[in-house]
């Protein structure tokens, strides 16, 4: 199923401001609303769709990420379920106390906690990036301290919401300031623990980088970042990758660049070349009269492409290496055969420019 453009879902520009999406966000989450809108599965959907676009708009990082590459760059993170964004906790945070202490009838559960998502950043080589790689890297999340046990808030009787008045068929309520509208206290609290039973931990994870990852894209683990308290969804771990640049390797998407240097003789006379690749050593027959800005491309020695079966190229770049200083008897054969009709240049073949250009 196609995303839709977040920007088309609140009908604003990608000029507008955080006023305007914020505006228009506003209008969508009152008009949409499920309690407003009992039993219609659209106003359901519009309104799950408004929370989501908001909460990447509103967002500047990941409002630059989405306007440059699209759903895509988000790295499935905007694709959440209904259980991945809590759209009340969005709905109430931005509304804040004022409105949230009114709510349309049929609403008696507790407020759902989410955990924070945590970012982190992995540097990969291009050998690593060629063949995909498991990486164990240390993350410090919330969670449950071991031990804790929640019981049903008495004074809400885990609702989550104390009821003041009715006014037509209106009814006005507060958060429990009791279980802060969670519906749960703790009921045994082990040490070191805070007040929501929570604990900072250190945890080893495992992330599994695919094969032909590129800079910048971002790797979701689900319920891997901090656990919310109250049992409620635990939030995701964002993994950023960020390539090393290679001391031989040029890559351009899924093709690498090499550049390699012969000498005269070499380039007249021909020659067999050993060439690094991310793998393994290839040979390379350089046949006679090699011009310099010639290029080899190597099927297949490049990197593999993240999303098909297919690998990129290795294309080998010719450049002719010219000595600065020679022995005298070189000097002696040079300046024979300079005027020689074989060394004078012919520059009817094919500029550098146009055969890169044939390879693209």
């Amino acid at each position: 199923m196609v995303k839709k453009d977040y920007y088309d879902i609140l009908g604003i520009s990608k000029n507008a401001s955080y006023e305007d999406i914020k505006k228009a966000y506003r209008k969508l989450a009152i008009r949409y609303h499920p309690d407003k809108n009992t039993g219609s599965k659209t106003a359901e959907e519009k309104f799950k769709e408004a929370a989501e676009a908001y909460e990447v708009l509103s967002n500047p990082e990941r409002k630059k990420i989405y306007d440059n590459f699209g759903h895509e760059g988000l790295g499935g993170a905007s694709q959440k379920s209904p259980g991945g964004i809590n759209m009340e906790d969005i709905f109430g945070s931005f509304f804040g106390d004022a409105f949230s202490s009114f709510s349309f009838t049929g609403s008696k559960r507790g407020r759902s906690f989410k955990g924070s998502d945590l970012r982190i950043r992995i540097k990969l080589t291009l050998e690593e990036i060629s063949r995909g790689v498991e990486k164990k890297i240390k993350v410090k999340r919330m969670k449950k301290a071991k031990g804790v046990r929640f019981k049903t808030c008495i004074q809400c009787n885990g609702n989550g919401h104390i009821k003041n008045t009715v006014f037509g068929n209106m009814k006005t309520q507060s958060p429990c300031k009791n279980c802060n509208g969670s519906g749960k206290m703790v009921d045994n609290m082990p040490s070191g623990a805070n007040k929501q039973g929570m604990i900072h931990e250190e945890e080893l994870i495992y992330v599994q980088i695919p094969t032909g990852a590129t800079e910048g894209i971002q790797l979701k683990l689900s319920g891997k970042g901090d656990e919310a308290p109250f049992d409620g969804i635990n939030g995701d771990l964002i993994v950023i990758i960020e390539e090393i640049p290679h001391e031989i390797f040029k890559r351009n998407g899924n093709n690498i660049h090499y550049n390699l240097y012969i000498s005269i003789p070499e380039a007249v006379l021909g020659t067999n070349k050993e060439i690094p690749t991310l793998d393994e050593k290839v040979r390379l027959s350089i046949e006679s009269g090699t011009q310099s800005g010639k290029i080899f491309r190597l099927k297949g020695k490049g990197i593999r492409n993240i999303d098909t079966y297919g690998n990129g190229d290795l294309l080998v770049h010719i450049y002719l290496w010219t000595p600065k200083k020679i022995s005298r008897e070189l000097k002696q054969i040079f300046e024979k055969i300079k005027h020689d009709e074989c060394f004078k240049p012919k520059p009817h073949d094919k500029s550098i420019f146009e055969k890169v250009k044939e390879f693209f």
